[in-house]
Parts: structure tokens; C-alpha cells; sequence
């Protein structure tokens, strides 16, 4: 499988709640690599790595999961950066 990367900006309510550890294991449950950050605007940025559908389905669950805090999401494509080799949480 073809491996694809994507940054993930999250805006809304998403600093203070968990999500980040939240992401963080989702991301670790459909075997993605990258890291989820707090920036210093309030939104969330992720890089997540892996095959299309499993980019698809995670950000699907952090969707279900924090759904009322999400308000939206850009998806922007990236390089495959191979320095990552499991996915974190940087600051």
C-alpha cells in the first residue's frame, strides 16, 4: 500500500479537552506515523502518515470522538517525512 501524508489543522474548542492524547492513540490504533501539536493560536496540527484510508478513518474517529468541539478541519498534502516511525506528541 501506497503510503501518503497529510497535515491536519483542527479548529474549535481543541486545547484543554485531551485531544491530543486522544489523537495520539487513535493515530497509534490504525498504525500511523506523524505527531499532533498544540499551536499557539488554539488550533491542533497533526501530521499523519500511512495509506490514505487509515488517514481517512482516524481523523472519522477523532470526528465521532470530539465532535462538539471540532469545528473544522483543512487537509493539506505533505512529503512522507520517514524520521517518523510511530506517532507523537510533540510540543
Amino acid at each position: 500500500m501506497e503510503q501518503t501524508a497529510r497535515q491536519v489543522m483542527f479548529r474549535g474548542r481543541v486545547q484543554g479537552v485531551g485531544f491530543r492524547y486522544t489523537t495520539c492513540r487513535i493515530a497509534g490504533k490504525y498504525g500511523l506515523t506523524g505527531f499532533v501539536r498544540n499551536c499557539p493560536d488554539g488550533t491542533v496540527l497533526a501530521l499523519m502518515q500511512g495509506t490514505e484510508n487509515k488517514i481517512d478513518l482516524c481523523i472519522a474517529e477523532i470526528k465521532d470522538h470530539f465532535g462538539r468541539y471540532v469545528r473544522d478541519i483543512t487537509l493539506t498534502e505533505a512529503p512522507v517525512n520517514p524520521r517518523y516511525t510511530d506517532f507523537q506528541i510533540t510540543y
